[in-house]
């Protein structure tokens, strides 16, 4: 059974198990842990808390990105700025031009990020493509702090014929367990009722 997240569990404990991140947030928040950043960060903070009972502020402050160019409306033309942000403004220029069925996807924000001066026009392009390929199939790899993306999509891989109650049930019984949040075929204990 999970414990508890307090400060009686072990540095090696904490890692051993699966934790919202509300649940990370409520702890920093009560031991003066910052807050600030990804789901990873929080863990990394409370695992050097845990381990040493010392506060880490090693967050690194971004410049502010507000520019005047925020206020210039966006074009095909328009050059992704250094500070690209998948934001509501970018939302609404890209279904724009894309349709309703436009969302944003690793693939595609992680080109706008590295491609700062290219034209929105390329951008819409480059979606276009990832789009075509996700229809055919392709996958692509779900980052880390997306632990339970990756755990549904190899439950459903095994499993096509399962619901989608039979994967959280099976999610649930996984996280409540020490190790890696791996999808295995012994998870499917977690059925038997």
């Amino acid at each position: 059974m999970r414990p508890d997240l307090n400060t009686r569990i072990t540095p090696e404990g904490f890692r051993s198990y699966y934790w919202l991140k509300a649940e990370l947030i409520a702890f920093c928040r009560e031991k003066g842990i910052p807050v600030t950043g990804k789901k990873s960060d929080l863990a990394d903070r409370i695992h050097i808390f845990l381990s040493t009972g010392k506060v880490t502020n090693d967050i690194k402050r971004k410049s502010s990105r507000t520019h005047e160019s925020d206020n210039i409306p966006l074009s095909l033309n328009s050059r992704i700025p250094d500070n690209y942000i998948s934001d509501e403004r970018n939302r609404q220029f890209f279904k724009s031009h894309i349709g309703k069925h436009f969302k944003f996807n690793v693939p595609f924000m992680n080109w706008m990020k590295e491609n700062p001066g290219r034209s929105y026009r390329e951008a819409i392009d480059q979606w276009n493509k990832i789009y075509l390929l996700k229809k055919k199939g392709l996958k692509w790899e779900i980052s880390p702090q997306f632990e339970y993306n990756q755990y549904t999509r190899d439950f459903f891989k095994a499993n096509p014929s399962a619901s989608k109650d039979d994967a959280i049930k099976c999610w649930k019984y996984k996280k409540s367990l020490p190790g890696p949040n791996k999808y295995e075929r012994k998870d499917l204990i977690a059925l038997r009722d």
